[in-house]
């Protein structure tokens, strides 16, 4: 079964979870240390997510079925409150620093939302060529770093995901 069909049964099925849990998901692709899930919640939105983890630590990609896509960076270790935000940079390999002006700090996690223009794009690009991302604080203080093994393969299968969610209509199928 290719991957389109594995996500149009994900689709269906995330559709039916129904709401014994908050979030349902169903991993539809893995490589190396990356997996790609599509995630359904309970008021019936979908999401996908590629996903490069550790023990306690993890850097995410999150499309959603308006095009968009969110940063997380996730750790064990940080303790944030709501409605904090921070101005922090990611660079990847030695290529120059982009700037996370005011990413939301939520709980144990660091969100970003990449504009909707060609600067989105380039950096997708650059974390699918690239070996490791390295997360810092705008003053240039290391505070995190992933590696990106796999993260080609990986963000192929997003799109992929992505364009499945983009073109699944929930409601009625007669109008």
């Amino acid at each position: 079964m290719g991957i389109r069909m594995g996500l149009a049964a994900a689709v269906t099925l995330a559709a039916l979870a129904g709401s014994a849990d908050a979030q349902q998901s169903e991993v539809v692709f893995s490589h190396k240390h990356w997996q790609v899930e599509i995630v359904g919640w309970e008021d019936g939105s979908l999401g996908c997510v590629a996903q490069v983890s550790a023990p306690g630590e993890s850097f995410s990609l999150w499309t959603f079925p308006d095009g968009s896509v969110q940063l997380q960076f996730y750790s064990t270790a940080w303790e944030f409150g709501e409605g904090d935000t921070a101005d922090l940079e990611v660079q990847i390999d030695r290529r120059a620093a982009w700037n996370l002006t005011e990413a939301e700090l939520y709980q144990n996690s660091v969100l970003f939302t990449l504009p909707d223009d060609q600067a989105g794009i380039n950096f997708i690009v650059e974390v699918a060529q690239g070996n490791r991302l390295y997360l810092r604080s705008s003053d240039g203080a290391d505070v995190q770093n992933y590696s990106l093994s796999g993260s080609r393969a990986s963000i192929d299968a997003l799109i992929e995901c992505g364009e499945v969610i983009t073109s699944t209509k929930p409601g009625n199928p007669f109008n």
